[in-house]
């Protein structure tokens, strides 16, 4: 079995091969028949449409990053095989060299979107793409197939998200709810039909693919065992997609009191398949044993990892520089307290950058030739996250108070010149700063960490490498696994072992009485 992918627009040129461009990506998904509903009603092209259009083309500019040669020293790597080029995520590392170009081409894109796209192109396509490469022999009777689409997201740098995860309809027990689960309909010569749902398709409506994949709760049926890539426009791919931020935002606020949820909201969708066709050449599992292990597949905890810390790091240097900002318009940086809650902040925006280079420079030889980040500091990045997030957004709106509410309702109000004078005197802000930027700033952070944007972001966080018990119970058991419980008990065993009833074991040692 082979996969032929479709090829992105353009993505051939001379001597060899390059991703897409922006232009080519809007072009892709521009009115290309996906099934996307919202506030009962079909939206039937993403590009155009308020509910996406902004966030259609944030992607867009991640790509073209690639294509400006300011960026080539960080943004481009040469294709390991065949010729061209890619982004350095894609292909897995060789050298500390390449490692630390991943990481800084992670950082790149997510200053882009300023730490708050975590589902962006290079999350699952980077993550994934180099460990079906290297592992493609995992995957047994498919291992072409997922050298093949490796191959292909490497070249194209497709925009490929994932819904692994059972939808939140009984998890009791792990046969419950079968009815809402992917199963296979019926086998045919040329592929599988079909059907069931997965959550929380984040990013997918604006996706061009989407693997579905099984995680926490395992099967014991090959009917519920596919794993397999899908286009978003295939019939019966379909996203039911909760309210738009962005959308919202166009019509209830301008980009000055927005101008965040207004155009970085990768809306969360229940991702149906209605007795969708995937052709065989794009099954990656379909053997229940095999399915229950796919998020065991060599490499690939480790790269999510590293790209979603990268992208957390950035996100909290973004909400840390806000943060001063936001003391500074309000006249308490100075306070001892406050200084205090900033302080914190900063202090787990280094903690969280901290464990990123030392998951890219304390890498692990991976097959013959590759490098791997360290999956055991990425499991504390896991760990530590969610809280840390939580708590920064408490020490905002305990420091920061008031000052987030005490706001004009818009923009508009200061292209009033009835309105403008009274705002200019009553709610100007601390040394000299104008009343139009001090409500710049406090919005940006209202938007950020107040609004129902910055709610569903802290809810995202919390639980973004899943559940806040799992992975801590991970934490525990990998240790076992990794080495480092045999460390942390021998040396407690070294230490015990120098004394007993009698006194002190140790011979350099002097006991009582002598």
């Amino acid at each position: 079995m082979t996969v032929t992918m479709p090829q992105s627009p353009g993505h051939a040129l001379a001597g060899g091969t390059r991703p897409q461009t922006g232009a080519e990506y809007i072009q892709s998904i521009a009115g290309d028949g996906r099934e996307i509903w919202m506030n009962g009603e079909r939206i039937h092209d993403v590009t155009t449409h308020p509910a996406f259009r902004n966030s259609v083309r944030m992607i867009a500019r991640l790509y073209d990053a690639m294509h400006d040669e300011a960026n080539a020293s960080v943004l481009r790597a040469p294709l390991h095989e065949g010729t061209g080029w890619t982004h350095p995520a894609f292909q897995a590392p060789r050298t500390l060299e390449e490692s630390l170009q991943q990481k800084d081409a992670y950082a790149a894109w997510a200053r882009i979107g300023y730490g708050w796209l975590g589902r962006s192109p290079d999350f699952i396509g980077a993550a994934f793409g180099p460990s079906f490469a290297v592992e493609s022999d995992y995957f047994g009777a498919y291992q072409q197939n997922a050298a093949a689409f490796a191959k292909y997201l490497r070249e194209t740098v497709s925009y490929i998200g994932h819904a692994i995860v059972n939808p939140p309809i009984d998890r009791s027990t792990p046969g419950t709810a079968k009815d809402i689960m992917i199963r296979v309909e019926k086998e045919t010569d040329a592929g599988l039909y079909v059907s069931g749902a997965k959550v929380v398709a984040t990013g997918m409506a604006i996706a061009q693919q989407v693997l579905i994949a099984h995680h926490f709760i395992p099967v014991s049926d090959k009917k519920y065992a596919p794993v397999f890539v899908i286009d978003i426009n295939t019939p019966g791919v379909k996203m039911y997609c909760r309210r738009s931020y962005e959308q919202d935002a166009t019509l209830t606020a301008t980009p000055f009191d927005a101008p965040i949820s207004s155009r970085l909201d990768e809306n969360d969708s229940i991702l149906v398949l209605d007795n969708a066709f995937v052709p065989w050449d794009r099954v990656l599992m379909y053997d229940a044993q095999k399915a229950n292990t796919f998020m065991a597949v060599p490499g690939q905890a480790g790269r999510g990892l590293l790209q979603a810390g990268v992208r957390l790091a950035v996100k909290l240097d973004f909400i840390c520089g806000l943060f001063m900002k936001a003391v500074e318009v309000g006249g308490t940086k100075d306070f001892r307290g406050v200084q205090a809650g900033v302080g914190e902040c900063i202090a787990f925006r280094h903690a969280i950058w901290a464990i990123m280079e030392a998951m890219t420079r304390d890498g692990r030889p991976w097959r013959e030739q590759y490098l791997q980040p360290n999956p055991v500091h990425g499991h504390a990045y896991r760990v530590l996250a969610g809280d840390l997030y939580s708590k920064m957004r408490t020490n905002i709106l305990k420091h920061v108070a008031s000052g987030l509410i005490y706001l004009p309702s818009s923009a508009k109000d200061y292209l009033n010149p009835e309105v403008k004078p009274m705002l200019d005197q009553y709610a100007r802000g601390s040394f000299g700063i104008s009343s139009e930027e001090r409500s710049k700033i406090l919005k940006l952070l209202w938007d950020t960490v107040g609004s129902e944007f910055g709610s569903r972001h802290e809810l995202y966080e919390l639980n973004y490498s899943g559940s806040q018990e799992q992975v801590r119970v991970d934490q525990y058991v990998r240790s076992f696994d990794n080495g480092t419980a045999a460390q942390m008990l021998g040396l407690v065993d070294t230490c015990m072992a120098e004394y007993d009833l009698n006194g002190w074991t140790a011979p350099d040692l002097f006991n009582p009485g002598a």
